[in-house]
Formats: C-alpha cells, sequence, structure tokens
C-alpha cells in the first residue's frame, strides 16, 4: 500500500525565485529544484533590491532567499517583499551556510516561513521546508 507523502502534487507547480550572490550556488540551486517534482524556477536575483524586483515581476510561489546579500541583507529583503503587496505574499525560506539556529529569531523577524542550511539543500529538504509552509498558512 502506497502511504502519502508531503510532496507537492504532480499537477500544481511551485514557481520558485532564487535569491544568492553567488553564482555557483544560483547554479546548484536551479539543478536541485529542475530534479524536484513540483517546482520550476521562474527567475533569479544578485541582490536584495533585484529581488524585490522580481518579485513583483515574476510573483512567484516560493522564494529562497540568502541571508547575507551585497545591499540590503536578505532578512530586510524579505521584510519589504512581504510588506509590498497585500495580496501577493510569497513563501520565504531563508538560506545561508550557518547553522538555522543562529537566525531562528531573524526568521520570525522578517516574516519567512523556514530557514534551509545550504549544506543540506536538496530536492528533499525543499519539498520538506515547503510541505511546512504552506501546511502552517
Amino acid at each position: 500500500m502506497l502511504e502519502e507523502t508531503n510532496m507537492p502534487r504532480a499537477d500544481v507547480t511551485v514557481r520558485v525565485l532564487i535569491v544568492d550572490d553567488q553564482a555557483s550556488f544560483r547554479r546548484a540551486a536551479c539543478s536541485v529544484i529542475e530534479l524536484t517534482p513540483g517546482f520550476v524556477v521562474v527567475g533569479e536575483a544578485e541582490t536584495g533590491e533585484a529581488s524585490l524586483d522580481c518579485a513583483c515581476a515574476l510573483q512567484p510561489d516560493l522564494v529562497l532567499m540568502d541571508v547575507h546579500l551585497p545591499g540590503i541583507d536578505g532578512l530586510e529583503a524579505s521584510r519589504r517583499m512581504l510588506a509590498a503587496n497585500e495580496t501577493y505574499r510569497p513563501v520565504i525560506l531563508l538560506l545561508s551556510t550557518c547553522e538555522a539556529g543562529e537566525y531562528a529569531d531573524d526568521q520570525v523577524d522578517c516574516g519567512a516561513a523556514g530557514y534551509l542550511a545550504k549544506a543540506a539543500f536538496g530536492s528533499e529538504s525543499l519539498s520538506a521546508a515547503w510541505a511546512a509552509a504552506i501546511a502552517s498558512t
């Protein structure tokens, strides 16, 4: 007997915006997303400021937001993104090379739905974080 999983349904596509100043991580994240059923990359941004423009134009369902960005950091970009439009509020997952505990308070303060360590970023962690985020809404 098959058991239900937390994977997104095949008929629902989660549109993802990747925000990271490192091109190598953006490429790796794109690869992970392409290999994860139900997810598709709709855009990329290198800075917090650019993420705001991309989110407004693309209206992704999910934003993978690096904490450390040039210009405004990912925490402030997340705050601004969520405050910019009351009818459109993407799910934001923070990313960093640091341990999750370092950003627990900041995650709540900036409105992000969760945190993923870059070292642990993969299809399973992405799907699990998305499932947890939408379950809490």
